[in-house]
């Protein structure tokens, strides 16, 4: 139960607020805006919405407000990045750019999931810009096909459409569509075959967030293929069903599965925390193996505390010794053979 469970809603309508004021600023005061795109603009007001009242709610517990304060502590430490000036940039490359924790699991999950990363990343990175009327495109001519790319109104970029870079920039999304396709896709196939994957997932939480991805994907598509190939036929229809895809996903997003990437950043300060403070190993109180920094250590046990879970002296203790205490417990307080 909040304490104070007005707060996230007011940190939540700011942001939306600041979000709105930007697209309207960023947009020379909606002269750059396309009406068309009004929907998506919409939907990621909602979106940073429900995305900020979801962090803030979940900060507000007790695991989560250490993660926070000892996380971004370490990140915006001024000490840290005096003595280890390297070590941000790459746990970011590490822990949020190419994920390599995942990579020990499976290499085959760890390729799939940078599929759909980095095509979500270059979607993002399009998409937002376009719809909040930040990006535009205009033609030097009215036959082309020199086009001038413009931010905030300001030319930044002058290329040919018909040159390799000309299509790649018309053609991101396509691009981006095909890697989320590629790995959402085998995601999806382990989630119906494999029995690991089967064990225990649910509809709303494990597969809806990939269709929700492929939809778009294959949507997006669609549109393009409408429009070279088809000559426009089904476009509107197509248009309407991608549209409503991505706006019920970006509404979607903070209140499932993909909550996850808004809360990684606090993970990897966690992970330069833990970084910065190795020199001092925190030993097992059983047997004097190494468990982690003493640090980290104690902030788990300060957890457990806040939690109320009374017995966080087993924090200390190693997992080999964990399992040996478990198992004593089992012989003595359920009942022999257990």
């Amino acid at each position: 139960m909040l304490r104070h469970p007005w707060r996230p809603v007011i940190g939540a309508t700011i942001a939306s607020v600041v979000l709105a004021a930007a697209i309207y600023l960023g947009s020379r005061g909606l002269r750059t805006f396309d009406s068309a795109l009004a929907p998506y603009a919409v939907a990621t007001v909602f979106l940073v919405f429900g995305a900020t009242y979801r962090y803030l709610v979940w900060i507000s517990r007790p695991g989560a407000r250490r993660l926070f304060r000892k996380g971004f502590g370490a990140l915006f430490s001024w000490d840290n990045f005096r003595r280890t000036p390297t070590a941000l940039p790459r746990m970011a490359a590490t822990y949020l750019g190419f994920q390599k924790f995942l990579g020990a699991r499976s290499r085959p999950r760890w390729v799939a999931h940078q599929l759909v990363f980095w095509g979500c990343v270059l979607a993002a990175l399009i998409t937002f810009p376009l719809t909040w009327g930040w990006f535009t495109f205009t033609a030097n001519s009215g036959s082309g096909p020199q086009y001038t790319m413009n931010l905030w109104g300001f030319g930044i970029l002058t290329f040919d459409a018909l040159s390799v870079f000309g299509w790649i920039m018309f053609h991101g999304l396509d691009l981006a569509a095909v890697l989320v396709i590629a790995g959402a896709g085998y995601f999806l196939v382990r989630r119906m075959r494999d029995r690991e994957a089967t064990t225990g997932q649910r509809f709303g939480y494990d597969f809806l967030p990939l269709l929700a991805l492929i939809t778009i994907s294959v949507t997006g598509l669609l549109l393009t293929f409408s429009s070279v190939f088809l000559h426009g036929g089904g476009y509107e229809f197509l248009a309407v069903l991608h549209m409503a895809s991505v706006v019920l996903t970006l509404i979607y997003l903070p209140f499932g599965k993909f909550f996850h990437i808004i809360q990684r950043p606090a993970a990897v300060g966690m992970q330069l925390f833990k970084y910065t403070a190795r020199g001092q190993v925190a030993q097992c109180l059983r047997c004097g193996q190494e468990i982690d920094t003493a640090a980290y250590l104690e902030n788990l046990r300060g957890t457990m505390r806040d939690l109320g879970l009374d017995f966080d002296e087993w924090a200390a203790t190693c997992p080999d010794c964990k399992r040996r205490l478990r198992g004593r417990a089992y012989l003595t307080s359920v009942k022999k053979g257990f």
